[in-house]
């Protein structure tokens, strides 16, 4: 399973390397002028076929030089307005509400191996389990506090905890996940950072700029990165103030431009003030091997939902799931005074999908990464474009006017990528696209609120993925 590899602290200043007992490392020599190569080479339109690639080496986690200056003097943003997103979750945006994290830097004192029952994780199991394994681990701290991820569940169920051995990030900082097993006893992965690290880099953007500027966005990123970028802070963003465009407020990302075998993958997003360092908002990606990964801010909330339902930049929903007019007969009229002939039966039929509005020629994007099992004209849905995606799960795309040209049925395509464009073919009364997500074959109204999939939850296995990575990636916490 791909895996992180590790981050650096605050501006990433220095590089290094995770090589973690159960964790697979990609590593690699590549030099910070390959990095660029690789970011230039990334932007074209990513379809992989079938046939496997020889490895490539691999970009260098790195500051990008063109990365703001944090002590820049900037007005503030109010924190106020982002304690909605981190710690409010609704049905709506189909997160799990009993699955929740707590995240910081706890003070040390000579009883650290109690560090579960000081966060009030009353589990004696584990506690027993913690402070007989971790005697080595404090041995190596170092700094001021121990910082900390933890997850929990419905009645403060235990799901998982990542703890670093200090708020300093170099190549003697280790990282341990603990999480429950499947047995009832106890797991324990083991993350340590090296100086060597070749695969993720740090990118700096402007807010305002990841806002309104794509052009500047596009720069720096491929195109399907951007789209996913401008998806991610529509959700972690407090649209109601309209005064933070104006401030110096920057995007932090860590990135991985991938290569043949790898797609780029945006892995973590963080909206911070660069006067004080201060972290308003964030989301972290969570890869997973059965189901498509996910988006989850750092309070343990979904995103994905949204994803998977934004085809398109441009978009108004015309008409979702329900009944339309099979048929527009009406009654005919008499003819040389003979009796009125009755209006035939209306009859109608169910609509399943959700109809965006667009201008014909409007781009549609695949909404998650996938493989191409359909590409061509299809009766009452004109052209289509269907992917199949991880979990038995499908996409449909209808009504198109045209194809991305250089797509082909068995492409595998990354969430993001430009597939099709708007159009009116097939059963349509005007340009729209026609949006379908089927799960073993039956229609799913992703906008319904009682729909709960497991790719918009937080599932067991992937607590620990996601607590493991708020540390790996996210800027540390210092108290």
């Amino acid at each position: 399973m791909k895996k992180i590899a590790g981050h650096l602290p605050y501006l990433l200043r220095k590089v290094f390397k995770v090589a973690g007992l159960c964790l697979v490392v990609l590593a690699s020599s590549a030099q910070a002028q390959q990095a660029s190569q690789t970011t230039k080479a990334s932007k074209t339109p990513q379809i992989k076929q079938k046939a496997v690639s020889p490895s490539n080496k691999q970009a260098g986690i790195q500051l990008k030089e063109n990365s703001l200056n944090r002590s820049t003097k900037s007005m503030d943003l109010n924190p106020e307005l982002f304690k909605r997103i981190e710690s409010t979750q609704s049905n709506e945006s189909g997160a799990n509400l009993d699955y929740r994290v707590q995240r910081g830097c706890l003070r040390r004192s000579f009883n650290e191996e109690n560090l579960p029952a000081n966060l009030g994780l009353e589990n004696r199991e584990f506690n027993d389990f913690f402070k007989s394994q971790t005697k080595g681990f404090f041995d190596r701290m170092r700094g001021d506090c121990i910082p900390y991820a933890l997850a929990l569940g419905s009645r403060n169920r235990f799901e998982s905890l990542s703890v670093m051995n200090g708020p300093i990030q170099d190549a003697k900082t280790e990282i341990w996940t603990f999480t429950p097993s499947v047995a009832g006893n106890f797991l324990i992965q083991q993350d340590y950072l090296r100086d060597e690290s070749k695969r993720f880099t740090e990118i700096q953007l402007p807010l305002s700029a990841v806002l309104y500027d794509p052009k500047k966005v596009g720069d720096k990123l491929p195109v399907e990165l951007v789209w996913e970028l401008n998806s991610i802070i529509k959700q972690i963003y407090p649209e109601e103030n309209n005064s933070l465009e104006n401030t110096n407020s920057i995007v932090r990302l860590i990135v991985d431009f991938g290569d043949k075998e790898r797609w780029a993958q945006i892995w973590a997003v963080e909206i911070i003030e660069p006067s004080s360092s201060e972290v308003f908002a964030s989301a972290f990606w969570v890869e997973r091997n059965d189901i498509p990964g996910g988006f989850y801010t750092s309070s343990g909330e979904s995103i994905e939902r949204t994803f998977w339902t934004n085809p398109l930049s441009y978009r108004r929903i015309s008409r979702g799931v329900g009944s339309v007019r099979a048929s527009s007969k009406r009654a005919a009229p008499p003819k040389n005074g003979s009796a009125v002939v009755a209006a035939p039966k209306q009859r109608y039929r169910t609509h399943m999908g959700i109809d965006y509005s667009a201008p014909t020629g409007t781009p549609i994007f695949s909404v998650a990464t996938g493989k191409v099992v359909h590409l061509g004209y299809s009766g009452a849905f004109g052209n289509l474009i269907i992917l199949e995606h991880p979990g038995n799960y499908r996409t449909y795309y209808a009504h198109l006017s045209g194809y991305n040209t250089e797509l082909e049925v068995g492409n595998e395509v990354r969430r993001g990528l430009e597939i099709g464009y708007v159009g009116s073919t097939g059963r349509s009364t005007g340009p729209h696209l026609h949006f379908e997500l089927r799960k073993d074959g039956v229609y799913v109204d992703p906008y319904a609120v009682k729909t709960q999939l497991d790719l918009w939850n937080m599932r067991d296995s992937d607590s620990g993925l996601l607590t493991r990575e708020i540390l790996l990636l996210g800027t540390p916490l210092i108290n």
